[in-house]
């Protein structure tokens, strides 16, 4: 069984929530998006989002080409008080009519995370509240129980920033992996096509706004391992494919046109689209040779579930398999706070809760069971 709570030090009491309404405040500050959010629930009920506040910090990072960790970390410790103060303003209601507070304890960027526990602590010790550190994951693969009601146990692709995986989520601290990348997530795949291609950031957007306008066919770039039995994936290479043709184009008529550009973005999210559809495929057999469920269902998760491409594979591949395709709204595909506000809700009713102990994690495996994908050092396994 994998676990969502051995950030910090959990503490289970006893259940006296599972009948009752909850009302909890989320902060997420794990990347570039400082984020707060107020969810209501009621069993048996849709659950209410009362309120989600982003920030963004795109203008801060636009001159570097990517994300710079000491000015997302400077951001969001500038920017999560008036956040909250925001997202509790429209939620029309105070700190104090909260159950809880919950906060993404990692993985992410050290400073930002950091940033939002230390911001959450002040909240829980100042107001009272019970604390709850929420795996910023976990926060992604059970958004669709949020907006879906998805009840367990459900297959999840979940493709949040430098992170890809297929999961079995059985419960809101059970999950289990089936395969992921061995290298490169298509987020940091398409933010580094982005970047060759001369295109804005964040790379997911810019790159499937330009393929719009091109063909996929003009350039066959490879699909990885999908000679390789199993669900793991690998982007880069396919990375590397683009920056040779590239190359040959600027090398052959010294630059590259807007066509160009169109046609290498159609190309490579045509590849990751096809590696994506295969393996959610194969990860679908798996799924349904282990778990007994009447309406089996696949869910996608993370930055990359708002690509339209990746989307309608993957509509047709379940529609083809007898699976529900679901995928939350835009809004909660990207980071965001309602995600994390509902991880601690499903956590609160269960009697999770952490002490001051709480620490921020840049890494912070759903399934730590599994051996990890990615390697350990000294910050532990990414995946």
């Amino acid at each position: 069984m994998g676990t969502g709570v051995t950030c910090g030090v959990p503490m289970r009491q006893e259940n006296a929530h599972m009948s009752d309404r909850l009302t909890v405040l989320g902060l997420e500050s794990s990347c570039d998006d400082t984020a707060a959010s107020v969810v209501r629930h009621e069993p048996g009920a849709q659950a209410e989002i009362l309120s989600s506040v982003v920030f963004g910090q795109t203008e801060l990072h636009a001159d570097f080409g990517g994300i710079v960790p000491e000015i997302a970390a400077r951001a969001h410790a500038e920017k999560l008080d008036h956040c909250v103060e925001q997202a509790l303003q429209s939620a029309g209601l105070t700190l104090g009519e909260m159950d809880a507070i919950a906060v993404t304890a990692g993985p992410g960027l050290i400073g930002g995370v950091l940033s939002g526990v230390m911001c959450a602590k002040g909240l829980a010790v100042g107001s009272g509240l019970p604390l709850i550190g929420v795996n910023h994951l976990a926060g992604h693969a059970l958004t669709p129980r949020l907006t879906d009601q998805l009840p367990f146990p459900y297959l999840v692709l979940l493709v949040s920033g430098g992170h890809c995986q297929f999961l079995i989520v059985r419960g809101f601290d059970d999950f289990t992996r089936l395969g992921g990348t061995i290298d490169d997530a298509p987020g940091e795949a398409f933010d580094k096509t982005a970047r060759l291609l001369g295109l804005p950031q964040p790379g997911g957007p810019a790159v499937e706004q330009a393929a719009k306008n091109g063909s996929p066919d003009r350039f066959r770039f490879p699909r990885p391992l999908l000679d390789r039995d199993g669900c793991d994936m690998s982007f880069s290479g396919l990375k590397t494919a683009l920056r040779r043709a590239r190359d040959a184009l600027i090398a052959k008529q010294n630059g590259l046109t807007k066509q160009d550009v169109a046609d290498l973005s159609a190309g490579f999210q045509a590849a990751v689209c096809d590696v994506l559809v295969e393996k959610s495929r194969r990860a679908m057999l798996r799924f349904s040779a282990s778990e007994r469920t009447k309406l089996p269902a696949l869910t996608v998760a993370g930055g990359v579930a708002a690509n339209s491409v990746v989307r309608q594979g993957l509509t047709t591949l379940c529609a083809e398999n007898g699976f529900r395709f679901v995928a939350p709204p835009l809004q909660y595909c990207t980071d965001n706070a309602a995600m994390i506000a509902w991880a601690g809700l499903e956590n609160l009713r269960a009697g999770v809760t952490h002490d001051m102990t709480l620490t921020a994690r840049p890494r912070w495996p759903l399934d730590e069971n599994s051996k990890p994908m990615l390697g350990s050092g000294k910050k532990g396994a990414k995946a």
